[in-house]
């Protein structure tokens, strides 16, 4: 998937204190959580619209088993069922009786409105 050109939606930046890959109009990173600083002062909010998508689970490793190891990894597929991006977002191992837990959320936004770019500071 190509990256859409500055200043129009779904727009990307490197967030500089974390250097993930970030939406251009991000008032707060979302890997990182911490605030941006942008010179535009009609930039979006830092609260998302809405949460369309949010699934939590956690599992247990058996008392009586050895020890699990897991891989999560998240797909994004468009509306034809094709791959947009994979990631594997973590790896671990967990003893007997110990418990992880997941969270899967989708944080919206309206696009900013006539292709403003917010620049940083």
């Amino acid at each position: 998937m190509s990256n859409p050109h500055p200043g129009t939606a779904g727009a990307t930046r490197t967030c500089p204190h974390c250097r993930e890959t970030i939406l251009e109009s991000a008032v707060v990173c979302p890997a990182c959580r911490h605030k941006l600083h942008f010179t535009d002062a009609t930039s979006t909010t830092a609260t998302p619209a809405s949460v369309p998508l949010r699934v939590e689970g956690s599992f247990r490793n058996p008392v009586d088993s050895g020890a699990w190891e897991y891989s999560m990894v998240l797909t994004i597929r468009d509306e034809r069922g094709e791959e947009i991006a994979r990631k594997l977002v973590g790896v671990g191992a967990m003893r007997p009786d110990e418990q992880r837990t997941f969270t899967l959320s989708v944080e919206m936004n309206p696009a900013v409105a006539g292709g403003k770019r917010s620049t940083w500071h």
